[in-house]
């Protein structure tokens, strides 16, 4: 089986905050760069360890996150945009989508570090239907006829993950704690109020990962989940 893997960085048990760990001149972003290499490094495990032949792991944080030389070396790494029409080098060469490190849509109560490309977006919807950028990414992969069978980061990831694909296999890996939407919150105000989270260690999120994923690999053999479809023609609407 051949893998994507999307990776982000703010839905990373231990990532605290925007301005500290998840922007690159903040004082503990090579420290939040260890711990997303290193929950990269338990899916991938998990998914050799459950038959995957090849995995390609895209950093898909703005200013980059994924330590290659930390990389586990099975896998490959991939960063930029690519040739094609769809993101980041996606095809229907791959049999799976996964995510790791992934956040919540803007505006998600009870989710930790909660955006959609931006804090300025309210929301992003395609026919009506609300969607982050985990959602961005696997509604092309759908298309494409790529399973998406696996996403770990926080709480309320994980809800919308599950509601968006029903048998989706998600760990959670730490949880918001600050209910309501933010939406009339400034950028500045509304990335302090979606900082606050209850976080697992570092070292159980990854264990917690590697048996997510190899669950996720095993059921995708056997059971048949992970595709969503939207009839055309498309409206994509977003709000600010």
């Amino acid at each position: 089986m051949k893998i994507y893997m999307m990776t982000d960085l703010e839905g990373v048990a231990g990532v605290i905050n925007f301005k500290d760990w998840a922007l690159s001149d903040g004082c503990y972003y090579n420290l939040a760069r260890e711990f997303l290499t290193e929950e990269v490094n338990s899916a991938i495990d998990g998914f050799f360890d459950g038959g995957a032949t090849e995995i390609l792991v895209v950093d898909g944080h703005g200013p980059g996150a994924v330590n290659i030389h930390q990389l586990d070396p099975r896998a490959e790494y991939m960063r930029g945009w690519g040739d094609g029409p769809w993101p980041l080098m996606l095809d229907n060469s791959f049999d799976a989508v996964v995510s790791v490190g992934q956040h919540a849509k803007s505006g998600t109560p009870f989710a930790h570090l909660a955006h959609t490309q931006s804090t300025g977006y309210l929301d992003l919807s395609i026919n009506g239907i609300s969607i982050g950028e985990f959602g961005q990414l696997t509604l092309c992969a759908s298309e494409l006829g790529v399973r998406t069978i696996f996403g770990s980061g926080d709480l309320a990831f994980t809800k919308e993950a599950q509601a968006l694909f029903p048998g989706i296999e998600t760990v959670a890996v730490k949880r918001g704690i600050r209910a309501g939407t933010g939406d009339n919150l400034s950028d500045k105000e509304y990335m302090n109020f979606t900082g606050s989270a209850i976080h697992f260690s570092p070292i159980k999120a990854r264990q917690l990962i590697r048996e997510g994923a190899l669950r996720a690999i095993t059921r995708a053999k056997k059971e048949n989940f992970g595709i969503i479809k939207i009839d055309p023609p498309y409206e994509r609407v977003a709000k600010f």
